[in-house]
């Protein structure tokens, strides 16, 4: 780059500019070396620290380096110039500890600021696109790696302050080429002033925190003013412009920026959106009123572009409402003097036009609606307002139920009137404030409003997938909080929707899109219906709340396979098994699933077997039936827990039984599909994945004693294995890692069957019984760690196995001797593949490796010797003595015996083998 920069290289001016894009592009990989592996994502834009290694501070802390990069930044066109730009970025985030001392590191900065200075001043460059997004990069990352205490010490700040302002409202006025940039020009003033309370003002230069308290009015008015104008110009353009509110990703970045910029300035900020909110309001009122309970889209060309144009203004106060009363701080070090009554005057204006929003919706019964979008903005409003200020519902409930004289109080209003026995809190006092100033009745009125909101959503809007998702997604955050989800059981809403959730009600739970919404539903109202004294609130019994289910249930049951099959049985049976599932998803102690089991047997559960062989081959339906039947057979929380003498855990097992083998007869009788076919995931190996699954649940679940099964000649589990073995093996080797889902059933399947059925593992011919260990030889080296465990797991269970029982007369033992001696290297090869992935392997993968090889050492003492003499024969005279000396530290103490406390100490011992081997063997 120097000799460029000199003009040394004589060459034609062609391959001088790919001679410096190929030097700029190798100085940026060498920045974003990760030295120390703690960056695992490389994809992400926002570098963190580059933690550059000591030999390179003579040249980091150079000015002509950064001079030099500043130089190709001016002097050449993208993508050179842009690369220069990223250099600069990544030289500005080196790690404080490179410099020796304070003074270079300031020094160092103050050449930053004055090279950004003066291309702020000239525009150098930032005319094309690529240099002006890496620009909007540098100026965030300023701040993230040098302190606002050093930032105003440095020459010229003041000045770049101003400069930096003029250029981020240049860049919001001209949002239309700069969408992806504006987030980090926000994230650079909202780090500045997050900082500002650990400055002293007599820091720096004189009046700094006043100029900036200047220059971020100035950069909040001009967004909110910004994004407002961006509206009409979008509509205006009529698709020429991309609307900013449909870049999820963007508005999100901006969004989250946004409270700790707007609260710096709060009152005149909240004064300015206020004053743009009010009148918009009243013409938004005008035309709602002239529309009637019409649609927008019946009314005259004008007055539907100027419902548009009010809208979607609407929309952008409305996330901002959002974003900056969500920003509100609980914390006594950021809780300032009256901003939650600043918070009360912005949330009435958006509380009001949700009530606008919904008379709307409700008088024209559906007709006569919003925006999506602005309904959209509406639940990211009411999903802040539901973090910050719908948490102490249950303490302001106690305290004033306290003071009436009840004399029920909860555990949490026990300790709360304890801790506040000297009067309310701060916390409280602030609450009350808010709500009092709000002016819309207390707390459980403004819930009741949000959830009628929601309610309705549901209820009008069934056709939207993306508004029922985010409102069932709200409504379950709501159920999981534990004031929040005591503030729904008493809200008339919640109510209506735990007893009539059904299609008639609400027509979103037919439309087949929507089908996984279904699951969200149900499991969110399950969730509440289950909470302390939830069937009580609700005035509703789970039996109760199961019937409409049942009913469908028992309709399907009694129709004969041809009658099954038809069409309109689709949707009935994809909802009936979506509900279950999100109902069992809920249940987490064995009094609430024992209740779902006795509902569903013995009636309900046949459907299951006859709807996997009627409908074997449509995905949507047969997918559906596995996920509930994995949640149903899933032991989590130990729910799965019957009584000592009940046959319940075996009649489950049984009903898996049949769905698994009906589903893997058909699914191995249909012709195999090419592994070219680009839907062979989702037409063959996602049902097949899902299988074993379930069968790996219930295997693995410690609630069947599966040794009834041979007891009483019972085929249900020979059965299941066999089908799920053939099926397993139906899929390639290069098909099982191809598929992330489908190579984790697989493995896991294999594990669990050297695990605890080693009868039929073993028993399998020599050629199947090898296929298998061949993908388990191959999964051991896989990057997934949690691959690579269950397949050393399998190895161990199998090396203890043989360990444990070589010498005496087993069925099994048999079957795994003629698979040894068809295939005698089987164990050497595996211990040469454990050891090579402890020594040269990812750390990952370290524990997952170590676990079989005690097991594999005592099942076979030749295949470690083998392994050990070709390691010594590749390394040379010094390192032999060295591997040696390691090898007998390793194998020093351990006894010939496979018991905790054995297994312990020698996997402490192989962890120091690894390391001392590491440092002096030869690849």
């Amino acid at each position: 780059l120097k000799q460029l920069q000199s003009g040394t290289i004589n060459t034609d001016p062609a391959k001088k500019a790919t001679l410096g894009e190929q030097a700029l592009s190798l100085t940026v990989r060498c920045l974003n070396f990760d030295f120390i592996g703690t960056n695992p994502d490389e994809s992400t834009e926002d570098v963190g620290t580059i933690q550059a290694p000591t030999s390179w501070r003579s040249i980091m802390s150079d000015s002509n380096t950064t001079d030099l990069l500043f130089y190709f930044y001016a002097n050449t066109e993208p993508p050179q110039s842009s690369k220069a730009m990223e250099a600069i970025i990544l030289l500005s985030s080196v790690r404080r500890s490179l410099f020796p001392s304070d003074k270079e590191r300031a020094a160092f900065l103050g050449r930053l600021i004055n090279g950004i200075r003066e291309m702020l001043s000239k525009r150098t460059g930032l005319q094309h696109q690529d240099n002006y997004h890496q620009f909007c990069r540098l100026l965030g990352r300023l701040k993230a790696n040098y302190q606002l205490s050093e930032l105003v010490k440095a020459e010229g700040y003041m000045e770049w302050l101003e400069l930096a302002a003029s250029f981020t409202v240049q860049s919001i006025q001209n949002w239309q080429y700069s969408t992806n940039s504006i987030h980090y020009l926000l994230a650079l003033w909202a780090r500045l002033v997050a900082a500002v309370p650990y400055v002293r003002p007599e820091t720096g230069a004189r009046g700094h925190v006043s100029h900036l308290e200047k220059q971020v009015l100035l950069v909040a008015e001009t967004y909110v003013e910004s994004m407002l104008g961006s509206v009409e110009s979008v509509i205006m353009s009529e698709g020429g412009l991309d609307d900013p509110l449909d870049d999820d990703g963007s508005l999100k970045e901006q969004l989250d920026r946004l409270p700790v910029i707007c609260r710096f300035q709060y009152g005149p900020v909240a004064n300015m959106i206020l004053q743009k909110f009010d009148p918009l309001m009243t013409q938004y009122r005008d035309i709602v009123s002239a529309i009637g309970n019409n649609s927008t889209s019946a009314a005259p060309p004008d007055v539907q572009t100027r419902v548009a144009i009010v809208e979607g203004q609407l929309t952008w106060l409305t996330y901002m409402v959002g974003a900056i009363v969500g920003g509100h701080s609980w914390s006594s070090a950021h809780m300032s003097e009256g901003q939650e009554t600043i918070d009360a005057s912005l949330s009435r204006r958006v509380l009001q036009l949700s009530q606008g929003m919904d008379y709307r919706l409700t008088s024209s019964n559906g007709v006569s609606r919003s925006t999506p979008g602005l309904e959209q903005a509406m639940l990211y409003y009411f999903q802040n307002f539901r973090r910050v200020y719908m948490f102490m519902w249950d303490q302001m409930s106690t305290s004033s139920s306290d003071s009436g004289g009840g004399e029920h109080l909860t555990v949490v209003g026990m300790m709360t009137a304890k801790l506040d026995s000297g009067g309310p809190s701060t916390k409280q006092k602030v609450y009350q404030r808010m709500f009092e100033h709000l002016g819309m009745g207390e707390h459980t009125a403004v819930a009741n409003l949000i959830v009628t909101k929601m309610g309705n959503n549901l209820k009008y809007w069934p056709e939207d997938q993306d508004l029922i998702g985010k409102t069932l997604d709200l409504l379950h955050d709501m159920a999981q909080g534990y004031s929040s989800s005591k503030l729904l059981l008493t809200l008339e809403t919640v109510q209506f929707l735990a007893r009539h959730h059904t299609e008639d009600h609400f027509p979103f739970l037919g439309i087949p899109g929507n089908a996984r919404h279904r699951t969200t539903f149900h499991a969110t109202l399950t969730r509440l219906l289950l909470s302390p004294n939830g069937e009580q609130k609700l005035g509703l019994t789970f039996e109760q709340f199961l019937q409409p289910i049942v009913n469908k249930m028992t309709q399907l049951g009694n129709l004969s396979p041809t009658d099954l099959r038809q069409e309109q049985c689709r949707i009935a049976l994809i909802g009936v098994f979506r509900d279950l599932r999100g109902i069992t998803a809920s249940l987490h102690n064995r009094k609430t699933y024992g209740a779902l089991f006795d509902i569903l047997h013995p009636n309900q559960l046949p459907l299951l077997a006859k709807v996997a062989d009627v409908w074997h081959d449509q995905t949507d339906v047969i997918i559906s039936l596995l996920r509930f039947l994995n949640e149903f057979c899933h032991n989590k929380a130990n729910r799965v827990n019957f009584d000592q003498s009940s046959p319940n855990g075996i009649l489950l097992f049984r009903c898996t039984s049949e769905v698994v083998c009906a589903f893997g007869a058909r699914l191995l009788s249909m012709p195999a599909l090419s592994s070219n076919d680009p839907e062979i995931y989702k037409k063959r190996y996602k049902g097949l994945a899902l299988a074993l699954s379930v069968l790996n649940s219930a295997l693995g679940g410690n609630y069947v004693c599966f040794g009834v099964f041979d007891l009483y000649n019972d085929r249900a589990l020979d059965n299941s294995l066999d089908v799920a073995l053939r099926m397993a093996l139906t899929v390639p080797l290069d098909d099982v890692n191809a598929y992330p889902k489908l190579s984790k059933a697989y493995y896991s399947f294999i594990e669990i069957l050297f695990r605890s059925h080693r009868r039929t593992a073993f028993a399998l011919d020599t050629t199947v019984f090898m296929q298998i260990m061949a993908t388990v030889h191959d999964g051991l080296q896989s990057s997934d760690a949690s691959i690579s465990a269950f397949c050393a797991n399998t190895i161990d269970h199998m090396a203890s196995y043989y360990f444990t029982n070589q010498n005496k007369d087993k069925v099994e033992m048999q079957y795994l001797s003629k698979h040894l001696a068809a295939q005698p290297n089987l164990f050497s090869s595996l211990t040469a593949t454990l050891f090579n992935l402890l020594l040269y392997g990812p750390p990952q993968n370290h524990w997952a490796v170590m676990r079989p090889m005690l097991s594999l050492m005592l099942a076979s003492e030749t295949s470690f010797t083998q392994y050990k003499d070709h390691l010594l024969s590749t390394q040379s005279p010094d390192n032999q003595a060295k591997l040696e000396e390691a090898l007998n530290k390793l194998l020093a103490d351990v006894n010939r015996s496979l018991d905790n406390a054995n297994r312990d100490r020698f996997t402490q011992k192989l962890t120091a083998f690894r390391v001392s081997a590491r440092s002096f063997l030869t690849l």
